[in-house]
């Protein structure tokens, strides 16, 4: 059974592990000057879906992002479960400031537009 806030809100933001490969791409590097090779690389996105129905369009084609059909592996739940759901606004900002979050942190990341 779902809570009001359930029903209220159903944006998600979330996180998908990339390969390291992904750090061979210019784009990637130009956006992530100071990332720790050390840590992951990963894309963050929102939706209106469940996380895992959105990562299956991703990898299946649909409406995805070159990164992560290319090079998505799995989803990272302990990045972003804790947020979720919100309202659209929310998981709009959200998405952008954890992109920013995790880059500061020295992840290499894509997406979180």
């Amino acid at each position: 059974m779902q809570t009001s806030k359930e029903q209220k809100f159903h944006h998600s933001v979330y996180v998908v592990l990339l390969d390291n490969e992904v750090a061979k791409h210019p784009s990637i590097l130009r956006v992530n000057p100071k990332r720790d090779a050390f840590k992951p690389c990963v894309y963050v996105g929102m939706t209106g879906l469940p996380v895992n129905h959105r990562f299956e369009n991703h990898k299946n084609g649909y409406k995805s992002a070159w990164v992560v059909r290319r090079y998505g592996l799995r989803l990272m739940p302990e990045l972003y479960e804790h947020l979720n759901p919100m309202p659209f606004e929310a998981a709009a900002q959200m998405e952008i400031e954890l992109a920013e979050d995790l880059r500061a942190d020295g992840y290499t990341v894509a997406g979180g537009k």
